[in-house]
């Protein structure tokens, strides 16, 4: 099974901050041995966003991060058309980057990991670990 890191997980992991959980920090170790831990292609866009934006300071340009990332045995979702077409017919909040983070969870029958409240509270099968724990 697939482990899916919301975006705001991959920043976390990617900068060893400690909001990121025991618990969540076992299963990510777990999909890494099993080569099963992914981002979406998305995360990569909102994480380009805030430094464009300047509320995420990196010592990285994205395209290194990205590099890493895949270098670490992580797999890169990418944004289809299918995964697109599913993300417009969930029943979730209008942020666009989540619902194309979700859609591609569903898509792929991954576990999500998230700190998003909205998405940890959603009402629908996807299993979800919260990152805090």
């Amino acid at each position: 099974m697939i482990t899916l890191l919301d975006t705001h997980v991959v920043i976390w992991l990617a900068t060893a901050d400690p909001k990121l959980g025991k618990r969540t920090r076992g299963l990510i170790d777990a999909a890494v041995a099993q080569r099963a831990l992914a981002f979406s292609a998305i995360s990569l866009w909102e994480i380009a966003m805030l430094v464009a934006r300047g509320r995420l300071q990196t010592t990285l340009p994205v395209e290194e991060l990205r590099n890493r990332l895949l270098q670490t045995g992580m797999r890169e979702l990418p944004l289809t058309g299918d995964v697109a077409l599913l993300s417009a017919q969930l029943a979730l909040h209008g942020d666009p980057a989540d619902r194309f983070i979700a859609a591609s969870a569903v898509s792929h029958a991954a576990v999500l990991v998230t700190a998003d409240e909205r998405l940890l509270g959603w009402k629908h099968a996807l299993k979800r670990q919260d990152a805090r724990r």
